[in-house]
């Protein structure tokens, strides 16, 4: 397969040859293939890798599945994800682990399997699978109830470090939400109870406990600009999520319970303050925490109705539709949903459009831009938080060079785990 004359992230316009799975060439006038795609006026971007999704199964299949999940990952141009442990079972044995795999196997992207830790974890066993990373650690309860205290906390982060394996951390402090909001029922009173500060101080707490044990983290679904400055003056990394840069507070009254998730909506001043951090390199990548949930379940109280949103679908799309824009350049959108994530999490064969590199490839028309909308989606969710705003889909995606995605159509093809070799 030929790209001819793709633009590239940086601008430069060139062949891409794939041969087998892999970049063959990146070059000019480069020799053409049996099959060969015109790409001029067409950007050219190495997949996203999303860090950060729940797919659900095994035990809530009725939400999302490895098959449906897969599907709207790589409508949206994400060629890899990496699978949160609180299902149902927990991810926290080597049982569990190869539970879940059996079921990973219907993916039609790229994917890992990560770890969690509990009380009721085997990491003996855990460890010695293929995880992709420990985590998300979490410090406060949230879907699953998986919080933790710091000694286990301390001690997962040391077998981590030992095994070298990257640990992540959902990271709020409990201690500091806002009971004095519990009578309230307003859709703001979420926001209101978790609070920012929550964040910050365990942020805080995280960093400064890695730091002693002479380890690292990574601070998942950062909601906070002081949260974000903390992570990076300590040297550690972290990721936002689409709907803490696109989303605030102000859009409660329009969103209502469907607005709800952990760290929830912060104030518009810290959603511009996360944007520009994105912009400037302080923020080091961008993970969907894609989380679905029913329209049914999702039509409750304020208090009653599950975290969590969908977004691996539309994560790509609204950058794009940023840099169309002019507030983000291409550059830096390769760079937190790709190259760094491959970097942080130690993906060496992904990342970027490159000779050698697997041809995890998504295709744009980067003036193609249109609104979003959740029936025209495909997790099995039918919703998304980001309804009628704009974005930039894919028009195809490769997977390892197999066109897994084009034109709203779907190859029959497996993903592999990218923590396997072979």
């Amino acid at each position: 397969m030929l790209f001819r004359d793709a633009t590239l992230a940086d601008g430069r316009v060139r062949d891409v040859r794939i041969e087998g799975e892999s970049i063959a060439a990146v070059g000019t006038d480069l020799d053409a293939t049996d099959e060969s795609i015109d790409a001029d006026g067409k950007l050219l971007l190495p997949g996203m890798i999303d860090a950060h999704v729940h797919f659900r199964e095994p035990g809530f299949s009725h939400k999302e599945t490895w098959t449906t999940g897969s599907k709207s990952a790589a409508a949206g141009g994400v060629t890899t994800v990496f699978d949160q442990p609180n299902t149902d079972p927990p991810t926290i044995d080597a049982e569990s682990y190869d539970r879940k795999a059996e079921l990973a196997a219907a993916s039609l992207v790229e994917y890992a399997i990560n770890g969690g830790v509990t009380d009721e974890w085997n990491p003996d066993g855990l460890l010695a699978k293929p995880i992709g990373a420990l985590g998300e650690v979490f410090l406060a309860d949230s879907t699953g109830e998986m919080g933790i205290e710091t000694d286990l906390f301390e001690d997962a982060i040391k077998r981590a470090r030992d095994a070298g394996i990257p640990v992540t951390v959902h990271a709020e402090d409990a201690t500091l939400f806002d009971e004095s909001v519990r009578d309230r029922t307003d859709a703001d009173a979420w926001s209101a109870y978790r609070t920012a500060e929550a964040e910050i101080r365990a942020i805080e707490h995280a960093c400064g406990v890695a730091e002693r044990l002479g380890s690292t983290v990574h601070i998942a679904h950062t909601s906070t600009p002081e949260g974000v400055d903390i992570a990076a003056d300590a040297g550690m990394t972290c990721e936002v999520s689409p709907h803490h840069l696109f989303l605030s507070r102000d859009d409660l009254d329009e969103l209502g319970t469907f607005g709800r998730m952990n760290p929830p909506l912060r104030s518009e001043d810290r959603r511009v303050g996360m944007f520009w951090r994105l912009v400037e390199g302080d923020i080091d990548i961008v993970a969907t925490d894609h989380a679905p949930h029913t329209l049914e379940e999702k039509d409750a109280s304020i208090w009653d109705t599950p975290s969590g949103v969908p977004g691996v679908e539309t994560a790509l799309p609204l950058l794009l539709e940023q840099a169309r824009r002019g507030t983000i350049s291409y550059e830096r959108v390769r760079n937190v949903t790709a190259t760094n994530v491959a970097d942080i999490f130690g993906l060496e064969s992904k990342g970027r459009i490159e000779e050698g590199f697997d041809a995890d490839l998504v295709l744009v028309d980067p003036d193609a831009s249109t609104d979003i909308r959740g029936t025209q989606l495909h997790s099995k969710c039918d919703w998304t938080p980001f309804e009628g705003r704009r974005g930039v889909f894919p028009e195809l995606t490769t997977v390892r060079g197999t066109v897994v995605f084009r034109g709203g159509s779907f190859a029959d093809h497996s993903g592999r785990n990218v923590r396997v070799r072979g």
